[in-house]
């Protein structure tokens, strides 16, 4: 006879997400350090003190996500970014500034950014931020974005022309969808505008992004605001 089969093993809890830290400022990648290995899914495995270096850093350790200081000497984050948004498996990119509203946090969004975090968060909201990104998520507040997009946008007026014979692929109710979305508003404040669900309004927006070849939210705004669909002020 044969005995009971014994339970199986239990799983392995799965490997942490590796971070990659940014910032030319020691004391800044110092804090943010402490912040993330004080969480048992996640831990840093490298720090870089100019864009070189994450480049580098990003090809030898292969984090999942890296946070991005934007104003750096030598080679900035901006351009850090768009390397590295440009690789086909390429780590998200999470981007800290001491401000709230900056230019080069703007172009690092525009470039392939997947989230946008102040230096003087607090540890608990800087840790919502990067498990969110790590889950795929675009981590701007709605009327983060549109501040920045109206900050920003005009001053590249050149790209409105180019963009606005895309809006002939929407629907009206498309181009609906993404004129609220421009404005700042979630996806259950755009619902109870039109009268539909929430996960119809979820439907328009992935399919404007599909239709568009855009990321996400974030620069579905951008290419609201740079088609003309909606301008700075509406």
């Amino acid at each position: 006879m044969t005995g009971p089969t014994p339970p199986p093993a239990p799983s392995p809890p799965p490997a942490p997400s590796r971070v990659l830290i940014c910032d030319d400022q020691e004391l800044i990648r110092m804090g943010l350090r402490m912040v993330v290995d004080s969480q048992p899914d996640l831990t840093v495995v490298g720090e870089a003190a100019d864009g070189d270096a994450a480049i580098a850093g990003v090809a030898a350790l292969e984090p999942d996500l890296v946070l991005m200081d934007v104003r750096m000497p030598g080679l900035d984050g901006l351009a850090a970014t768009e390397h590295l948004c440009a690789q086909p498996h390429g780590p998200r990119i999470l981007v800290v500034t001491t401000f709230d509203l900056d230019e080069y946090a703007y172009a690092a969004l525009r470039a392939g950014a997947n989230g946008f975090l102040v230096k003087d968060a607090p540890a608990e909201e800087i840790l919502v931020t990067v498990r969110a990104v790590l889950r795929g998520e675009v981590m701007v507040a709605p009327s983060l974005t549109r501040r920045l997009v109206e900050r920003f946008v005009l001053q590249s007026p050149a790209a409105v022309p180019a963009q606005r014979g895309r809006l002939a692929a929407l629907t009206e109710r498309e181009r609906e969808v993404l004129a609220l979305v421009a404005r700042g508003l979630a996806n259950g404040e755009i619902a109870e505008r039109l009268f539909v669900g929430e996960t119809t309004v979820k439907t328009h927006l992935g399919r404007i992004l599909a239709k568009l070849g855009l990321r996400d939210r974030v620069h579905a705004v951008i290419f609201a605001y740079e088609s003309g669909l909606i301008r700075a002020g509406d």
